[in-house]
């Protein structure tokens, strides 16, 4: 049997690290998770620090300590607020992906190195650094669900560690999402001026560079999906005294030039789309990027 051992009530930093041995270490996928008080470990401590120490040994059962014991992959016996739990055992499964699957991209490594390093900046309780660490939108993080689960279901470790391990997987998937998206908006975007400011225009699948570009800075995005040439166009939402984007004209331009497709504006006048996975039965524009961009310049 093989065993990962860590603290009881785990927190961010022992779960994060238990997913990463199951979800990155050849054979761990179905270790089982075991708890133990802070601190202490159920194997006599190894007498090195290296990762050639990390995987202990009792008979044919082998196990690993994570954030408890002192051992590899614990980061108490150090003052240092870069590293943790997580970072130590990101470095020990880190070597074997590289090694064992080259099919592993950029995005998942970068995306995995992003994760961990929230965990360690959430460890040692730098949230207090962040801009507006008091609103509400910061409760809503996986640390807060967490701390949620541990007053909704007391000392029920193995169900923390489970929880939030799915939630992990979907965070993974999600950085990738943004990485990628990045790379495009900095590779193939194309960027023009309106009378509002900078916009994007983006010929990608990745509909996660409307958001994303918006939180770059820009007032307007156009996204054309290049399998089918759906379009969808967002402007920012109007700040406080300030009246912003109104795509009005450019729905009545857009319709005049390809009358076949089905545009629909957003009673917020913030929002124009040309055909969506939420319904079919709207027709994609003939139209290409360049001419929507053309459109958007002169509105």
């Amino acid at each position: 049997m093989k065993y990962i051992v860590t603290h009881s009530a785990p927190d961010m930093d022992a779960i994060t690290s238990v997913w990463l041995l199951r979800k990155f270490l050849g054979g761990w996928d179905k270790a089982e998770a075991k708890f133990v008080p802070a601190g202490d470990r159920l194997l006599p401590l190894p007498q090195g620090q290296g990762h050639e120490y990390a995987i202990e040994k009792k008979g044919r059962d082998e196990y690993i300590h994570v954030d408890t014991g002192l051992g590899p992959l614990d980061h108490h016996q150090t003052s240092s607020d870069k590293v943790c739990g997580a970072s130590l055992t990101f470095d020990f499964v880190k070597k074997g992906l590289i090694e064992n699957e080259p099919s592993i991209n950029d995005e998942k490594l970068e995306a995995l190195q992003r994760m961990v390093g929230y965990v360690v900046g959430v460890d040692h309780f730098k949230e207090v650094f962040r801009p507006d660490p008091l609103a509400d939108y910061q409760d809503f993080s996986v640390v807060n669900i967490l701390d949620g689960l541990k007053l909704e279901r007391p000392n029920q470790d193995n169900y923390y560690v489970d929880f939030i391990s799915e939630c992990l997987d979907a965070l993974l998937h999600d950085f990738e999402n943004r990485i990628w998206a990045e790379r495009e908006i900095k590779n193939i975007g194309i960027v023009f001026k309106t009378k509002w400011g900078k916009a994007l225009g983006i010929s990608t699948i990745n509909d996660s560079v409307v958001k994303l570009a918006q939180l770059m800075g820009y007032e307007m995005v156009v996204r054309q999906d290049p399998r089918k040439n759906y379009v969808r166009i967002k402007a920012k939402p109007d700040a406080p005294g300030r009246r912003g984007v109104d795509l009005t004209l450019a729905y009545e331009k857009l319709k005049k030039m390809d009358p076949q497709a089905t545009w629909f504006l957003h009673v917020s006048k913030k929002m124009l789309l040309n055909g969506t996975p939420k319904n079919p039965k709207m027709r994609p524009t003939k139209l290409k990027l360049n001419d929507i961009i053309e459109v958007l310049k002169t509105i």
